[in-house]
């Protein structure tokens, strides 16, 4: 677990993006496919999105047919080295009104490095002020609490959780919501949640069904009304660098994630008024 240094609390300025965390210290829930495929769905709607890719094993970028040892440059030299955003940016033509920041390999060490630099869990933050070109940034983050992790909440102004449809779903959870207190309190006032998002739902199972009634019965209208079927095509599109919206449009994966950012963007739009 991280230990939060006590610095002056971030006020997000007015004229910024709309940004988004997606975040969960499990591996296997859903994570980097909500945050492709909601950034492509986003996209597909006509905003403007960018998406963070802060996870050393790089599956954002790869999802997305960029390979991480074909870069010159990566979230990695923005974070640590402090190399402005605009210039490690990759605009995809194959996903259009959609940008990626890659990740790369060194970002491995990141969590060391970042440990000795000054406002460390700021560094994010910083690199996207007056970032104003886009409607919609979501940040993809490593499986974990770490320093990477609390860059991508101090950045953020929401923090939308993927949680899978499975027994230990909701044992993490209180792990996350006490890290984003203490993000709160310390460092990003401002940090809120987007939302649950049930993952990786087979309606074959009662056990998927019951997960799903026992977060909408604690968590009630914190939950997406969206919930992401577990789906061989979600699973194939990665490899062939493709979103599901493209990969398979009409599909049911297709379908969910047009569906849940129709959900975001009128939350947004509630927060917004």
């Amino acid at each position: 677990m991280f230990h939060v240094k006590q610095t002056r609390a971030y006020t997000a300025p007015m004229s910024r993006p709309r940004i988004i965390t997606v975040c969960n210290q499990k591996g296997g829930v859903g994570k980097t496919t909500t945050a492709i495929n909601l950034g492509a769905a986003l996209a597909e709607r006509g905003m403007r999105v960018m998406l963070v890719d802060s996870d050393p094993q790089a599956n954002a970028t790869s999802g997305l047919g960029v390979s991480p040892s074909s870069l010159s440059a990566s979230v990695y030299d923005v974070v640590v080295m402090g190399r402005p955003l605009r210039e490690v940016a990759v605009p995809l033509k194959h996903v259009p009104g959609m940008t990626l920041v890659p990740a790369s390999v060194e970002l491995a060490g990141a969590e060391l490095e970042l440990a000795d630099l000054p406002l460390r869990e700021s560094r994010l933050r910083l690199a996207l002020d007056g970032l104003d070109e886009f409607d919609y940034v979501l940040v993809d983050t490593p499986p974990s609490l770490g320093l990477l992790t609390v860059n991508c909440l101090v950045a953020a102004d929401r923090m939308l959780i993927p949680l899978q449809c499975e027994y230990f779903a909701l044992e993490g959870l209180t792990l996350l919501t006490r890290t984003q207190a203490m993000v709160r309190q310390s460092l990003n006032p401002a940090l809120s949640l987007a939302g649950i998002v049930l993952t990786l739902f087979d309606p074959r199972t009662v056990l998927s069904a019951q997960v799903v009634a026992e977060v909408r019965r604690q968590f009630g209208d914190q939950t997406f009304a969206t919930v992401i079927p577990r789906s061989v095509r979600l699973s194939e599109a990665p490899s062939h660098g493709l979103p599901i919206t493209q990969y398979e449009p009409s599909g049911r994966g297709a379908t969910a994630y047009r569906a849940l950012a129709e959900e975001l963007v009128m939350r947004s739009s509630r927060v917004a008024a």
